[in-house]
């Protein structure tokens, strides 16, 4: 593909470049679209975190004696951890 084939149709740009070559039109629409990716991002964060807990959770179950360990070396940090 040339280079002029880019500059032609934007389609074949990456999803960035073509949103920019848009132009000024989109705005309005992009602070939606910005607002609802935050919202879509919060949700999908909170949806990892809550599955990494659970999944911590899981593994101090079936390895306890790594659990014990972990959660003495917390234990050791936090007293020597100066304020």
């Amino acid at each position: 593909m040339a280079d002029g084939d880019l500059r032609d149709n934007p389609a074949a740009r990456g999803p960035r470049e073509a949103r920019d070559a848009e132009g000024v039109a989109g705005a309005a629409g992009d602070v939606e679209d910005t607002q609802e990716s935050d919202a879509a991002r919060r949700r999908r964060r909170a949806q990892f975190l809550r599955e990494l807990h659970e999944a911590k959770q899981l593994r101090d179950r079936v390895q306890p004696r790594r659990a014990r360990a972990a959660r003495m070396r917390q234990q050791m940090r936090m007293r020597t951890f100066r304020w």
